[in-house]
């Protein structure tokens, strides 16, 4: 199951990062503050990460939801280039 089906932070959060990440082959938002939306773990795999570093994949992430991030306590980022 590549893409996320829960709460609604969980579901616009991921509709967003798969118009930011056209060519994602997944992407996974999980909400970890126990529902209320102010804590989300985010799993990416997308060839746009593809000769970048770390740090540069989750720039990229986190400028994709800056918006949404303003609302949020904290937000876990694991970023991946298709193997």
């Amino acid at each position: 199951r590549g893409f996320s089906s829960g709460t609604d932070g969980e579901s616009r959060l991921a509709q967003l990062l798969r118009e930011k990440f056209p060519r994602a082959s997944a992407i996974r938002v999980l909400d970890i503050s126990g529902g209320c939306g102010a804590m989300y773990e985010i799993h990416i795999e997308s060839e746009e990460f593809r000769e970048k570093r770390t740090v540069q994949q989750h720039q990229m992430v986190t400028q994709a939801l800056s918006e949404e991030i303003k609302h949020m306590h904290g937000l876990r980022i694991f970023t991946s280039a298709p193997k």
